[in-house]
């Protein structure tokens, strides 16, 4: 289970869902969790054909619509393979903090987690979150950081701030399972992985962990 927030950002962006430094201890994942590495593409930090056609909205009107299209594609998709770009696409926009110094210093948090100088890592995130408090990728990103040291109270608390801010961020609900599995709650877990699929069905490693929770529970109860 140390590779659950892998994937949730093993996507080739990320997470690659959210480096991934929960692999380095376990080995790779597809699970969306993890932090993604790549820049959002030029294409993606602007409006879609999609965002342009709705006159007289914010750009972050735009973007919200833009998410409710993906997540509706993602739930109806059942080709994993382009279930996985739609997810893709989702963790772009989510990244798109709108503020160039923001983006930066999340950069930089990334590149102090490659290097393991996680003291690093964290000052930059205490200070995404400090200057953009609506941000849930930053309190995301500090999750997988707390994540990776071990500190599994303040990642459950990065990860309820992060669902509060996007209660449909399938890599924040993957990493509470991860947590929970690894703590013995095992039910809880189970029903946290459950959670995962209604927003991303085809979400392979969480219908494997959801399998598997399931047989070991009704094995402990016959």
């Amino acid at each position: 289970m140390r590779n659950v927030f892998a994937i949730l950002l093993g996507f080739s962006v990320v997470l690659s869902p959210m480096i991934s430094m929960a692999q380095e201890r376990s080995g790779p994942s597809d699970f969306p969790g993890r932090l993604t590495q790549d820049k959002p593409a030029a294409q993606e930090q602007s409006a879609t054909p999609q965002q342009a056609a709705l006159p007289g909205k914010t750009l972050a009107e735009k973007r919200a619509a833009r998410l409710d299209e993906l997540f509706s594609q993602l739930k109806r998709e059942s080709n994993p393979m382009k279930a996985s770009r739609i997810a893709s696409q989702i963790q772009t926009q989510w990244q798109n903090s709108g503020s160039a110094s923001i983006d930066l210093m999340m950069d930089w948090a990334s590149k102090a987690m490659e290097d393991k100088k996680y003291s690093v890592a964290a000052d930059f995130l205490d200070q995404v979150i400090v200057m953009k408090p609506d941000y849930a990728e930053g309190w995301n990103r500090r999750a997988t950081l707390n994540y990776v040291i071990n500190d599994y109270g303040r990642a459950m608390a990065d990860i309820q701030k992060t669902l509060e801010l996007e209660p449909r961020h399938f890599g924040a609900m993957a990493g509470m399972a991860s947590i929970l599995k690894e703590t013995g709650r095992k039910e809880a877990a189970l029903g946290a992985f459950e959670q995962v699929l209604k927003i991303y069905p085809m979400l392979r490693q969480a219908q494997k962990e959801v399998g598997e929770l399931a047989d070991e529970l009704t094995g402990q109860r016959t």
